[in-house]
């Protein structure tokens, strides 16, 4: 029981931060807000933090259910965040909305095969940030918000901000699509294993 509880909450400061990084994105937007949200993967690694995108790419054999209970609590930050940002004097909801419109009319197979380019990123940034190296930080978060890659613990910050309205009309159709972003994800954080079939980054 310690160590779930461990693991939520260091999942759940983890989404807090990337929700703060989402809050910087939907504030600021384009080139500056996509650099902006490299401090959110920054104080994940820098503080130890359990992210799904962060740990998706190092897990065992028999840690799965581990990973889950990450990604639980990386959205329960999230949702922290997004309750702020409903406070907030600027436009925020408006702009996630934008974002998961658009994400809805991708689609969630499109959406979940461009989320693997995503995942990929991730572990190569969270690698070499480990061994004290943070340029590819800097250059792979902006580079999947210039995709167009979702990143589902980002994804769970834009959705929780949006209206209740919003979620009414397209319930479903949202779940649906997080899944397929998951599922993106995941592989993507394992593309090197799948190809090099390494255990472990060197």
């Amino acid at each position: 029981m310690k160590k779930i509880l461990e693991i939520l909450r260091s999942s759940l400061l983890a989404g807090i931060c990337i929700g703060i990084a989402g809050f910087g994105y939907l504030a600021v937007g384009g080139i500056a807000g996509a650099v902006a949200f490299c401090c959110g993967l920054i104080a994940v690694v820098a503080y130890k933090l359990k992210l799904y995108t962060g740990t998706a790419g190092f897990i065992v054999k028999g840690e799965l259910g581990t990973l889950m209970l990450v990604l639980l609590g990386n959205i329960l930050g999230c949702l922290c965040m997004a309750l702020l940002a409903r406070v907030s004097p600027m436009p925020l909801q408006e702009t996630a909305e934008k974002i998961l419109s658009a994400r809805l009319a991708t689609g969630p197979w499109k959406a979940g095969l461009l989320a693997i380019g995503c995942g990929f990123l991730m572990t190569t940034a969270v690698t070499f940030a480990r061994r004290g190296q943070w340029l590819p930080l800097l250059f792979c978060v902006p580079m999947f918000i210039f995709c167009g890659f979702p990143h589902c613990v980002a994804d769970a910050f834009y959705y929780l901000t949006c209206s209740l309205s919003f979620w009414g009309e397209h319930l479903w159709s949202i779940l649906l699509l997080y899944l397929c972003i998951v599922i993106g994800n995941f592989v993507g954080c394992n593309l090197y294993r799948l190809i090099t079939f390494r255990t472990q980054p060197d």
